[in-house]
């Protein structure tokens, strides 16, 4: 991670935040702010758990709102759990990685990135 977490959070890269904006951008939601990023955690994957990542606007009564590099990222109770203090990357090197978690709750990830195991 790039910084020392200690305060329960969900954090975003710089690279991160960049394709985040870009996203928003294509979507036409940039300058709307009542769009967050909604993370979360779903059964599945090779390891047992997958992340979920999207854009809303609804938050709902037992959500959890962090706001790291001026990105507003939204999670239900159960999956902040699992995510707390990790933090949100992209790559875009030769592997084609895509959005991942660097996440310091999980015992064990897959191959792909995308799965995880507690």
């Amino acid at each position: 991670m790039s910084e020392v977490a200690t305060d329960n959070s969900i954090y975003v890269s710089d690279k991160a935040k960049a394709k985040v904006l870009q996203l928003m951008q294509d979507a036409d939601i940039l300058h709307n702010p009542d769009y967050f990023l909604r993370v979360g955690v779903v059964g599945g994957g090779c390891s047992g758990l997958s992340y979920k990542l999207d854009f809303d606007n609804e938050i709902k009564p037992m959500d959890q709102v962090f706001e790291h590099n001026g990105i507003k990222i939204v999670t239900d109770l159960k999956s902040f759990l699992y995510l707390v203090n990790t933090e949100l990357e992209f790559s875009d090197g030769l592997n084609g990685k895509g959005f991942y978690f660097n996440n310091p709750n999980a015992s064990r990830s897959c191959g792909c990135g995308e799965s995880f195991a507690v």
